[in-house]
């Protein structure tokens, strides 16, 4: 019984609040089935969880991830 946790920050998106549900569905219908096709796991017991995270909760290389990606370019 497989569980996975998906985590991405809360941007992005068509409505720049992060994955759309149609975004979301597809990750879950994705990680699910790489699970099948890798491992021979059942997606009927394959748990995905997808979490957003504030794009200030997030850091990177020491830096919040706004911060990072100025300096990165």
């Amino acid at each position: 019984m497989p569980y996975v946790n998906i985590k991405v920050t809360r941007e992005g998106g068509p409505d720049g609040l992060g994955p759309s549900a149609d975004q979301k569905a597809q990750l879950i219908a994705g990680v699910s089935q790489l699970l099948q096709d890798v491992l021979d796991k059942d997606p009927a017991t394959t748990f995905v969880v997808i979490d957003e995270v504030a794009l200030a909760d997030w850091g990177i290389g020491g830096l919040p991830v706004e911060e990072y990606r100025k300096i990165a370019g």
